[in-house]
């Protein structure tokens, strides 16, 4: 699978027009995408016992995109093999008048995952620089004013936080999902032609759609001022939701293999405890 052209390069003007929301990613068909999609839900499981066991990094996925990009069917798909128990999903829906009393990365930063854990961010932060953008009447509910350089200096702090929680051990992988609006059509006609659907259909979801235009904007400026060495952005075409998939999962283990994560060993204090313990067990089978 290719993954280097996925990868938005920092500073450099970005303009989703020019990429295939359709694109397979090299993959030939949807069989070839599921074979890569199975090799890494088993090595996600074993990378991710090895992240808990050394507790040495937290891993923090971000997904963004827009409305039935396919969010939801990344996180239950490409963490369908891992312990439940290791992962922490949180969804950030129009936050609470107490969110709004804080800056705007308060309520994330309540969400983030410790050392040996994995979270996983359905939205995140950065809709404090999409949604907010395109429906700037939102910053009074924040007591903010809108001046010309907001954008830029909440781009400015997100890469300074992020800067914070890698060093400090936290490995940061930011997919958004890139859609094309007539799929987006497709999928929101099937919520509403589908009972069992019927519950996932918001009339934000069409409302929303009027202003495609002006979110992709917001997405284009952000991506590129917010992708960087530390914390790339990677664009991932999402009209087939098997290419998707395999994809994220792809790269979600590549940067966990390259942590270079290990079981940890026991000291020599903790080697004599387990030499009596074993023993112990062997005097009983006597």
């Amino acid at each position: 699978m290719k993954q280097k052209h996925l990868r938005v390069k920092p500073g450099v003007p970005l303009h989703l027009g020019e990429i295939d929301p359709s694109d397979t990613n090299g993959f030939k068909d949807k069989d070839d995408a599921r074979e890569c999609h199975e090799r890494n839900l088993h090595k996600l499981e074993t990378l991710q016992e090895k992240l808990a066991a050394s507790r040495s990094y937290a891993v923090l996925i971000v997904l963004q995109g827009m409305d039935s990009s396919g969010k939801d069917g990344v996180i239950k798909h490409v963490m369908s093999g891992v312990n439940p128990q290791g992962v922490d999903v949180h969804a950030f829906k129009q936050p609470t008048e107490e969110e709004l009393s804080h800056d705007f990365l308060w309520r994330c930063q309540e969400a983030l995952p410790e050392r040996g854990r994995i979270g996983i961010f359905n939205r995140s932060y950065y809709e404090e620089v999409l949604v907010v953008r395109v429906h700037s009447s939102l910053l009074a509910k924040e007591d903010v004013e809108n001046g010309k350089d907001i954008w830029c200096e909440r781009f400015e702090d997100i890469n300074a936080f992020e800067r914070h929680l890698v060093r400090n051990g936290t490995r940061i992988l930011k997919f958004f999902l890139h859609i094309s609006k007539d799929e987006q059509r497709t999928r929101l006609l099937a919520r509403l032609d589908d009972p069992s659907k019927n519950w996932k259909f918001s009339r934000s979801d069409a409302t929303e759609r009027e202003y495609w235009k002006e979110y992709i904007a917001a997405y284009e400026s952000m991506l590129s001022a917010t992708s960087t060495d530390f914390a790339p952005w990677y664009v991932i075409p999402a009209d087939h939701k098997w290419c998707s998939r395999a994809a994220i999962g792809e790269i979600t283990v590549d940067a966990l293999e390259s942590l270079d994560l290990h079981y940890p060993k026991p000291d020599a204090e903790q080697e004599k405890s387990l030499d009596r313990i074993r023993k112990q067990f062997e005097a009983e089978k006597r």
